[in-house]
């Protein structure tokens, strides 16, 4: 074996001769024994002295060990000077883009060449598209400064890695997001034209510290599998984002750009708008589209801003109580010894409370709820510290205590229902209906309360309560309507606890209103026949076979029987609805899925299926996850400000589709790296 390695890789050939070896010069060198090694491109072997012969590298002259007698070193460290790029020559050649040691091309004159792989690092060729691709993904996916790729750090750093890349500028990688965001947006534009129901849109509007607006919009709709989606379909920049017109432009060119118009069924919104403000949204309900329920489905207000809003109120009225609180933790918190003995008070005490003291972000409601309920867990503990600790003198009194445990009272059912929207990945109409009437029913007992400080929070939390129960009782009920668990039963049940004498009526508007609805529907153009096409679409990711199609349809005369059926039958298609509220309620099992529930039943309920499919999508929120519990308004940061616009809603509206993919779609166009 050694015999053959030294001859595989030899320069010089060693042939028999009377029992002797004969180096044969390279001029002479049979050409059936030709090294096929990469190496000797860049490597000459020279004679040192008898018996022994070294390596030189072209480039840098260098001289490796290559044999010694019959012994020969291989070409491995060979390799790894040219591979690696330790051949200071061969370095500033690549930085030039002349040679290519490990990435011949292929095809044309030049010789094929052999491809060093390892078992753990399989040879992958450098490609310079591939690389801006994946920058521009990188920058997108992590929010990364756009003028990173000229900073010299990341220069440094790349070129090192790979010396062969070329450096790219702020202008070429701003080009290269907004042509991924530009790919991505196409594969989305297929799947949302193709989607059985309509679309709900949320409102999220940031500002930053030019005094502009930015609207998020949020696309949420559910597809051909009763799968509820949502996407971020825009970020729009609103120069004037007080006025009357910033929404219903943002949305009015959200419904353009996506040619939305006819599909949109509601809208959530967090920004506080006027009455001129909401005029002016109302009508986007309606274009092109029937005027469902005259545009009530429009909703005033997302629950996540309604609660933060109701947990502010709260703060505020113990504002005092909770600075004091705050600096006692920050006592405790900000110092390791200040710490410890605590910890030795509270174990000395016994203090049951598995809960740690946290400093809360006062940004964040939830933090200071969290602080807190921590506090007035071990308030025994503060009021003991001065004995081992003498500097601490910040313990809030007794009745200090009992005002936190009454604003931590107010605070939990608003920091439960909340938390809901973090945990849940699409939180419901359905429960946010229980989650408000509860509310609702709590605090209106509270008011009643002898002490002042008590019933004065709970008003001040009713007013706002009831503002939002105002603006979206109606599509609340309606979506719990659409759970077989409740129906109107839920909904009388509810109304009667929360409007005592005057619930018939409440009532009454629910049960009209969710007729009308139904009633619009069944007046809908039927769309072939009532489940068929779906299913086929949803089978062939929204493309129907026109000879079936033709069959169904022209050829056998059903598209004048539809119109038939909907011209006699429109009293026996309203009944659809009355049977389904007139049968039994299902058991309340925890984890119902409702829409798989009307995803089986849509054969039996071929147009309220269609209802349920549009109402059960509709969003309470408008906040995303990470902002649910803030009391501020969300602020885009200096640096993304500063870009273009169109640039900014490249960058955002990327990252939130790259999470999900784009292989649920088709998109014509592919670029190939």
């Amino acid at each position: 074996m050694a015999e053959m390695t030294e001859a595989t890789n030899m320069e010089t050939t060693p042939m028999e001769n009377n029992n002797e070896l004969a180096l044969i010069t390279p001029e002479t060198q049979p050409k059936r024994r030709k090294k096929k090694s990469m190496v000797w491109e860049y490597f000459t072997i020279e004679t040192v002295s008898a018996g022994c012969r070294r390596a030189c590298c072209n480039r840098c002259k260098q001289s490796f060990a290559y044999s010694t007698g019959s012994k020969v070193a291989g070409t491995s460290h060979l390799k790894r000077h040219i591979a690696k790029g330790t051949c200071p020559a061969l370095l500033r050649d690549q930085y030039n883009n002349q040679l290519t040691p490990y990435n011949p091309k292929t095809g044309g004159s030049e010789p094929r060449k052999r491809r060093y792989r390892s078992p753990s690092s399989p040879f992958i060729p450098f490609d310079q598209d591939r690389c801006r691709h994946e920058i521009a993904r990188m920058i997108i996916m992590h929010e990364y400064p756009l003028h990173m790729v000229e900073h010299p750090g990341f220069i440094a750093f790349v070129q090192n890695l790979q010396p062969r890349f070329d450096k790219v500028s702020f202008n070429t990688v701003q080009g290269d997001c907004v042509a991924t965001y530009l790919r991505e947006k196409q594969s989305l534009m297929k799947l949302i034209e193709g989607i059985p129901g309509r679309v709900c849109l949320t409102l999220d509007m940031w500002t930053s510290n030019q005094t502009l607006g930015y609207v998020f919009i949020t696309g949420h709709f559910i597809d051909f599998e009763w799968k509820l989606q949502s996407r971020v379909l825009n970020v729009i920049m609103e120069p004037y984002p007080d006025s009357d017109s910033a929404l219903s432009h943002a949305v009015a060119a959200c419904l353009s750009d996506w040619s939305l118009e006819g599909k949109l069924f509601s809208l959530t919104f967090n920004h506080p708008t006027s009455e001129a403000g909401l005029e002016n949204l109302r009508p986007l309900l309606c274009t092109k589209n029937p005027l469902i329920l005259n545009g009530q489905l429009l909703l005033g207000n997302c629950i996540a801003r309604t609660l933060s809003s109701m947990a502010k109120d709260v703060l505020g009225a113990g504002h005092e109580i909770v600075k004091k609180i705050r600096d006692s933790v920050k006592y405790v918190k900000t110092s390791e010894s200040h710490d410890e003995k605590f910890v030795q008070v509270k174990n000395q005490l016994q203090v049951p409370s598995e809960k740690s003291l946290i400093l809360d972000n006062q940004t964040q409601w939830n933090t200071t709820c969290q602080m807190l309920a921590a506090a007035s867990e071990l308030k025994e503990v503060f009021n003991c510290l001065d004995t081992s600790d003498p500097d601490y003198k910040l313990a809030p009194s007794m009745e200090d205590w009992k005002v936190a445990e009454t604003l931590c009272s107010f605070l939990k059912p608003l920091f439960d229902a909340a938390s809901i929207l973090t945990t849940t990945t699409n939180p419901t109409a359905i429960t946010f209906f229980h989650e408000a009437w509860k509310i609702h029913a709590d605090l209106g007992r509270s008011i009643t309360n002898e002490d002042p400080f008590i019933s004065n929070i709970a008003k001040s939390m009713l007013e706002k309560i009831d503002k939002y129960w105002k603006d979206c009782s109606l599509i609340l009920a309606i979506a719990v309507v659409m759970d077989p668990r409740f129906k109107m039963k839920l909904v009388e049940f509810s109304f009667t606890k929360i409007f005592g004498e005057d619930a018939p009526t409440y009532i009454k508007i629910v049960d009209d209103g969710i007729h009308e609805l139904f009633l619009e529907y069944v007046a809908l153009p039927l769309p072939l026949t009532p489940t068929y096409t779906e299913e086929g679409n949803a089978g062939n990711n929204g493309k129907t076979d026109e000879s079936q199609q033709g069959n169904l349809l022209s050829d056998q005369g059903l598209t004048d029987f539809d119109v038939y059926i909907m011209e006699t039958s429109s009293q026996q298609m309203k009944s659809e609805l009355d049977q389904y509220l007139e049968e039994s309620l299902l058991p309340r099992v925890q984890e119902f899925d409702v829409l798989g529930w009307w995803k089986l039943n849509k054969m039996k309920y071929p147009t309220l299926s269609k209802m349920a499919r549009d109402i059960l999508s509709i969003p309470v929120s408008a906040a995303a996850p990470d902002s649910v519990f803030d009391i501020i308004i969300k602020q885009l940061d200096e640096y993304r400000s500063s870009l273009r616009p169109e640039t900014v809603e490249a960058l955002i509206c990327a990252k939130d589709w790259l999470h999900y993919g784009s292989e649920e779609s088709n998109a014509l166009v592919k670029m190939e790296f």
